[in-house]
């Protein structure tokens, strides 16, 4: 059904986003990080 597939993409892209953490950026999921840089740019 498409509209399955919708909600599960939708739900990996959640999921990738602000769930997720890499080692690389601090322990931060990629949400968090971005803030984290704008942050710091705009101090």
């Amino acid at each position: 059904d498409l509209n399955e597939l919708e909600q599960a993409i939708h739900n990996y892209i959640d999921y990738y986003n602000n769930v997720r953490i890499k080692t690389g950026r601090k322990n931060m999921t990629p949400i968090e990080y971005r803030n984290h840089v704008l942050t710091t740019l705009t101090a």
